[in-house]
C-alpha cells in the first residue's frame, strides 16, 4: 500500500512530539519493514527542514532530512500538481498540494491527524494508528 504522509505526522517522529509519537514510530516501523511505501510531497522537505531549524538549528534539520531520504520516497511538485491543488476543494493550499501529489501519484491513501484538513479528498484518509490496525 502506498501512502502520503502528512507534514504533521513527520514532525511528530522528528520533534518527538507527545501524545503522538508512539503512533509515527508504530507507522515509520511499518514502513521500514516495507508493509507500506511511504510517500511525502517534496515541498514536505523544506517545510520540515524550515520549522526544523527555528526551533532545533540547522544540523539538527539536516540530520532530519537526511533520514527522511532514507526511508521515504517523494512526490513531485510541479506545474501540474499546483493546478491541480487549486482544483480541489480544501481551505489550506499546502493540504492541497498534497492532496494533489497523492492524486497523481495514485497513492492509496493520506495519513495525517487532522482528518478535518481532507474533508474533500478522493483518497481514504487514516490516522498513523487506523491504518497500521488495517495491516
Amino acid at each position: 500500500m502506498k501512502v502520503l504522509i502528512d507534514t504533521n505526522i513527520v514532525l511528530d517522529l522528528i520533534l518527538e512530539r507527545e501524545p503522538f509519537i508512539e503512533a509515527a514510530i508504530a507507522l515509520f516501523e511499518q514502513i521500514e519493514q516495507g508493509k507500506l511505501e511511504g510517500y511525502i510531497a517534496a515541498t514536505t522537505i523544506t517545510n520540515i527542514f524550515y520549522i526544523i531549524r527555528k526551533m532545533k538549528g540547522r544540523e539538527v534539520a539536516l540530520a532530519a532530512i537526511h533520514r527522511l531520504l532514507t526511508g521515504l520516497q517523494f512526490c513531485t511538485v510541479d506545474r501540474q500538481t499546483v493546478e491541480t491543488a487549486f482544483s480541489l476543494d480544501l481551505t489550506d493550499f499546502e493540504d492541497s498540494i498534497q492532496l494533489a501529489c497523492a492524486t497523481i501519484a495514485q497513492l492509496d491513501a493520506i495519513i495525517t491527524r487532522d482528518h478535518q484538513d481532507f474533508m474533500n479528498s478522493n483518497i481514504p484518509v487514516y490516522s498513523s494508528t487506523e491504518i497500521i490496525n488495517q495491516l
